[in-house]
């Protein structure tokens, strides 16, 4: 298998966190569709269909790194199993759609860091296709922390605090 530079592994990072990000969002969005909340599923679709688009341009780019794309693509594979375990350690049966914002807010989070990173990692390389991927990106993960954000203290709001679980 082909060796990484850490710019080519740090795309893997995100594409494989782009991976992960369409199943947390069924995931929650099965949450939230439980509790009735049609407007923050719907939220979630939208946010499964731009993570699809994400996997699809970073998987394109990983496709010009000259005999690279299957170990790129491996690494987000690897990177994807580790966020699927991380996600059924966090939410287990008992969750409700707040865990599952809580943990999308995390998610989300990371996700925003990793292409941050994938950023300033390509400011020395200069991979024209890198740089136009992050333009996309970047603003996109930023939008769904917020949004994930917001929910998450919506959901808190209309919490009992002296309830118990």
């Amino acid at each position: 298998m082909a060796e990484l530079t850490n710019l080519e592994t740090k795309l893997g990072e995100v594409v494989g966190l782009a991976m992960a990000a369409q199943e947390a969002g069924t995931k929650v969005a099965k949450l939230a569709k439980e509790e009735g909340n049609d407007r923050l599923v719907r939220t979630l679709e939208q946010m499964r269909d731009e993570a699809k688009q994400t996997e699809e341009r970073g998987t394109e780019v990983a496709g010009t790194f000259d005999g690279k794309k299957t170990a790129i693509l491996d690494e987000a594979r690897e990177v994807k199993s580790k966020a699927q375990e991380m996600m059924k350690t966090y939410l287990d049966k008992a969750s409700d759609a707040l865990d599952g914002f809580e943990f999308l807010t995390m998610a989300e989070a990371g996700e925003v860091g990793h292409w941050e990173i994938l950023g300033t990692l390509n400011e020395r390389a200069r991979k024209s296709q890198v740089s136009e991927l992050v333009d996309w990106a970047l603003p996109i993960q930023q939008r769904h922390l917020e949004t994930v954000r917001a929910a998450s203290l919506e959901l808190a709001s209309g919490e009992d605090p002296d309830a118990t679980e």
